[in-house]
């Protein structure tokens, strides 16, 4: 699988060299996270590649409450970084099975979980940004819960972020009506 590294920078790179043209053709590759990315090195992302930003109808409030936060320092000391996940449940048995997908964003600190939604944007850019393990759910079984070494796309990466932010009271306003 072809990979992209995003730099702190928010500059992506591909093959050691800067993706300067024609991002849309990387949103399949796995995205690697530099060690010294943080949440606001995605916001950089998403301001050095425009294009990015027409993916979600959040991106346009979720850009205006990160370039209204300070240029730094916007680390809660609670947190020692945070993390993408993503989970596979398998729910609905007996019955109609199905099979759900879906990626989750968290604040770590000694290996325990916080939701973000518990924090402004404001204390979370400058936390280290981690991509974490799949999560194999079978029917509502949380304790047999299965981990996964997985690959994200830049795709699912971009997304899943802003989504994320969207539904955890990050952003001042989330009105989907609009």
């Amino acid at each position: 699988m072809n990979t992209v590294t995003l730099r702190d920078s928010g500059l992506l790179l591909a093959d050691g060299k800067a993706v300067d043209s024609r991002p849309l053709m990387f949103l399949s590759a796995q995205v690697q996270l530099a060690a010294e990315c943080t949440l606001r090195s995605y916001f950089r992302m998403i301001a050095h590649y425009p294009i990015f930003s027409e993916f979600n109808v959040f991106f346009s409030t979720c850009m205006e409450t990160y370039r209204s936060c300070p240029v730094g320092g916007c680390h809660d000391p609670s947190l020692d970084f945070l993390i993408l996940t993503k989970t596979i449940e398998m729910i609905g048995f007996p019955g109609n099975p199905r099979l759900e997908i879906y990626h989750s964003l968290y604040g770590v600190q000694d290996n325990d979980l916080s939701e973000i939604r518990l924090f402004t944007l404001e204390l979370l850019l400058d936390v280290p940004l981690k991509l974490g393990k799949l999560k194999h759910v079978v029917f509502g079984d949380k304790i047999d819960k299965f981990e996964f070494d997985t690959v994200f796309t830049l795709f699912e990466f971009i997304d899943a972020i802003v989504w994320e932010l969207s539904f955890h009271g990050l952003l001042l306003a989330c009105d989907i009506r609009r």
